[in-house]
């Protein structure tokens, strides 16, 4: 390793884990709150834009990030247990590294494909009545899984965001209140998000 990527890594270290000056509290406080605007109404955007492109090798890479990011939280927990602060703030900074690359891979996905429908064998982008019949009690279990997934995921944007900030200031009480409430919800999104993509994977055209 070159004295340049020392550096570079010394510098990212330093900065993931500085605590935030408490002057700067009030301008991540609107970041978040325009954040948990921001991202829903751009979800919600997916489904009436399209640009041209072909990202059909998206899904398992971000399918791999929302794994790899159930991980990391696990490993939060299990460390913070132990009393190792640092490395805890370290693997949940990497978890919101992670989410937000989810995030873009997601929207750069969504907009440049057309939806994807469990239960389509024949990939027309529509649901006959045999192909329904065909899928069964999955294609329930599938869609309750989906629907609480993505509701779940615009709900624990600003809980997550806020119990980063608490610890971020320093305001450790303030973060294990919320946290209790966060944790479970941002690693069930995780793992639904993976379990969404093994249930629909099939049906890519």
């Amino acid at each position: 390793m070159n004295k340049n990527s020392i550096e570079w890594l010394k510098k990212l270290k330093s900065f993931m884990m500085n605590i935030l000056p408490q002057n700067k509290i009030p301008t991540v406080k609107k970041l978040i709150i325009g954040v948990s605007i921001v991202i829903p109404l751009v979800v919600g955007a997916l489904f009436r834009i399209r640009i041209p492109g072909d990202l059909s090798f998206l899904p398992p890479i971000y399918a791999g990030f929302n794994a790899t990011t159930a991980l990391l939280l696990v490993l939060a927990l299990i460390v913070i247990k132990q009393g190792k602060m640092e490395l805890h703030r370290f693997f949940v900074r990497l978890a919101l590294m992670l989410s937000l690359l989810f995030l873009v891979c997601y929207v750069a996905y969504h907009l440049t494909s057309d939806p994807t429908y469990y239960g389509d064998i024949n990939h027309d982008g529509k649901l006959s009545s045999m192909e329904i019949a065909a899928a069964g009690s999955m294609l329930l279990i599938y869609r309750i899984i989906l629907l609480s997934h993505i509701g779940l995921s615009m709900v624990v944007i600003p809980m997550v965001l806020y119990a980063y900030l608490y610890a971020w200031a320093g305001d450790y009480k303030s973060h294990k209140r919320l946290v209790r409430f966060a944790y479970p919800i941002w690693l069930y999104v995780a793992i639904t998000g993976v379990v969404v993509y093994w249930l629909i994977s099939p049906f890519y055209g």
